[in-house]
């Protein structure tokens, strides 16, 4: 089975976050999206500490498709430098994980 992965990136409202949710799942370069509450993020940009409300997303995928998954989110992303993290998932319950690897798969048929 191929490595899974949760891939973090902010949106910068609901709107936003549910649409690309949508495209992503539809795409089937995740298997599952997570958009979670509104957050505020404090970062330094361009010389500047900044302050923003942002929505959270959690993206579930596996890491073979990393490439059209960060394509996908730059291509609808509103933001000139998107945050795009991937981080491996150690252990997980292995139906989920199965699961996972099975939406992200192109059916066959």
């Amino acid at each position: 089975m191929d490595e899974v992965i949760l891939v973090l990136t902010n949106l910068p409202d609901r709107a936003a976050a549910a649409k690309l949710a949508r495209e992503l799942v539809a795409r089937r370069v995740a298997a599952c999206v997570s958009v979670l509450g509104e957050s505020t993020s404090v970062y330094r940009w361009k010389g500047s500490v900044e302050e923003a409300r942002e929505v959270p997303v959690l993206i579930k995928t596996r890491a073979a498709l990393y490439p059209e998954l960060e394509a996908a989110i730059r291509e609808q992303h509103p933001y000139e430098l998107p945050e795009i993290v991937a981080v491996p998932i150690v252990r997980g319950l292995p139906d989920y994980l199965e699961w996972v690897a099975e939406e992200t798969s192109i059916p066959i048929g």
